[in-house]
């Protein structure tokens, strides 16, 4: 707990994240209870401004919630009308027919969605019950009393890049919670903090990443096919990592177009930013989007290591809500209706803790809910598809993934529950192992650079502060990422913080933080783990329109 002297204030339940599992604990404490005091910090500078998914989204989740969202308004405009499945080769593809997947992966009654405008509807709606909710509040810190999470640091600003607090330092405010939500989304830094401190991972298997990237662009619309959902596998990554693309075609003739790099991947010279340009090149992708023009970019990690990667969720005074427990169901490319699960599941099990006089302890009825309800049977039947495919590869995978779903679907299982072994940074692979790969020029027509791209997120950060990337080991990089791995930071970030500079003695390592977007790539993939992604001053970071 730092020593800085702040200004408190007490609520019932603190939440931090205005995603899709912050605010549905939020409106759900509110439907239960209109006099609990809720609050909602977002570091971002507006809800919504760092959500970022594909997303085509079950509407599950939402009912549950909110049952009349229709009448209420909630800005799920484009049913899905028609799902197509391509492996592509470097000039063609095949079809795969819808026939023989399971009913699990059929996508008739979703919806093509923007979710950081849902989320924003969700904040209205949560205002509207008496929700206070701050953006721009990065949550810096977690308060302790001893083992009990109290609460959080929220909305410090001001210090120097050296960390020392400068003339117009504010060192923000605790606030205490009966109980603390953290909903951050993957990887975030206090739900980090939490799963290392009471070992939370502790009998369950790793978790798994992904790095999702994703385009919104503005097609001819003689081409656009509004509802209409495709995915691809196959090229360009090939053998040497599993992902896969979506493009989905929403409403005002704009498309999705996202490639997804698993970062399970041994090949260090493999450079996911330049697998997503060069996807972009074949010939579906391309004939779609020639005319068109990119309106925004953006990039953000996915957990994927599904039902045996959730660590325990609870500890005395807090709970780890939606991607931060990792809720996503990876064949189905879907974890929202999930994270507002989790967080219903949460806020009713707080409001009956708090109705028996409780606080401050372990939630365990929300852990129980979501291993054993809705959430656990949705994960459950899916749950070999990511360790058959980092195993044996995507065609056979395809087929055992396949069979072991529709057995799943039936209530029984072939394979049992397989674990997924290493995590993401222990299978990065030394270079010398390895080819380098090398990419196409991007043409700045249906290909771009990085720092052309990371424009189009609108991100930005205060040079003055202090750098939100911290080095364990300044030097492992130069000392040891470089000559053993060819220093793999310089391409698995998408957004081009990280560089090496100078030859020979004088090479050195440079963080570019100003043009981070928040996907925790770096902490989770570098070999060392020798990167730790923190907050940086809140509001900062990209600003997504409708990502």
């Amino acid at each position: 707990m730092s020593e800085t002297q702040r200004e408190t204030m007490e609520y019932d339940v603190v939440i931090v994240g205005a995603g899709p599992a912050g605010l549905s604990a939020a409106i759900r404490l509110k439907q239960l209870d209109s006099d609990l005091e809720v609050v909602v910090l977002e570091k971002g500078s507006e809800v919504g401004a760092h959500i970022l998914s594909g997303a085509v989204l079950d509407p599950c989740g939402l009912d549950a919630l909110i049952p009349d969202w229709k009448e209420k308004g909630a800005p799920l405009n484009t049913p899905v009308k028609d799902d197509n499945f391509y492996m592509l080769g470097e000039a063609g593809q095949i079809r795969v027919p819808n026939f023989p997947m399971p009913p699990l992966m059929n996508n008739h009654g979703n919806y093509i969605v923007s979710m950081g405008n849902v989320c924003r509807w969700m904040a209205e709606q949560a205002e509207e019950l008496g929700v206070e909710i701050f953006p721009g509040m990065a949550c810096s810190e977690l308060v302790y009393d001893g083992d009990v999470v109290k609460g959080v640091v929220a909305g410090e600003f001001g210090r120097n890049p050296d960390g020392t607090e400068g003339p117009g330092y504010e060192p923000g405010m605790e606030l205490h919670g009966k109980y603390v939500f953290i909903s951050e989304g993957v990887r975030g830094s206090l739900a980090k903090e939490l799963i290392n401190k009471y070992e939370l991972s502790q009998g369950h298997e790793p978790q798994k990443f992904g790095l999702g990237m994703k385009e919104i662009w503005e097609i001819d619309p003689a081409k656009h096919k509004e509802g209409s959902v495709t995915h691809t596998m196959g090229w360009p990554l090939g053998k040497n990592a599993g992902g896969g693309s979506f493009i989905y075609h929403l409403e005002n003739n704009q498309v999705y177009v996202g490639f997804v790099v698993h970062l399970n991947y041994k090949n260090p010279h493999l450079f996911p930013y330049m697998e997503f340009q060069r996807f972009k090149h074949h010939p579906i992708v391309k004939d779609l989007l020639e005319g068109g023009k990119r309106v925004a970019y953006g990039a953000r990690a996915i957990s994927e290591g599904g039902y045996q990667s959730m660590p325990k969720m609870t500890v005395p005074g807090a709970a780890l809500l939606g991607c931060s427990v990792g809720m996503v169901n990876v064949p189905r490319i879907k974890g929202n209706h999930n994270a507002m699960l989790s967080g219903k599941a949460a806020a009713e099990a707080a409001y009956e803790a708090l109705q028996a006089g409780r606080s401050s302890d372990e939630l365990t009825a929300y852990e129980d809910e979501v291993r054993s309800g809705a959430i656990g049977k949705d994960l459950k039947k899916v749950r070999n598809v990511k360790p058959l495919w980092s195993k044996y590869g995507l065609t056979a995978s395809l087929a055992l993934g396949g069979m072991d779903m529709w057995t799943n679907t039936f209530g029984f299982s072939l394979l049992g529950t397989l674990g997924h072994g290493k995590t993401d940074a222990e299978a990065t692979e030394e270079a010398s192992k390895h080819k380098p790969i090398d990419y196409p020029k991007p043409d700045g027509k249906i290909s771009f650079d990085r720092l052309t791209n990371v424009s189009f997120a609108a991100t930005n950060h205060e040079e003055s502060q202090p750098c939100h990337l911290k080095l364990a080991d300044p030097e492992l990089p130069v000392r040891e990422n470089l000559p053993k791995f060819d220093g793999p930071s310089a391409r698995y970030c998408p957004a081009g913080v990280y560089e090496f500079i100078g030859e020979g003695d004088d090479k050195r390592f440079q963080i570019n933080f100003q043009n981070c977007v928040h996907c925790k790539t770096c902490d989770i993939k570098d070999p060392a783990q020798n990167i730790n992604w923190t907050t940086p001053q809140g509001g900062d970071g990209p600003n997504y329109p409708n990502m």
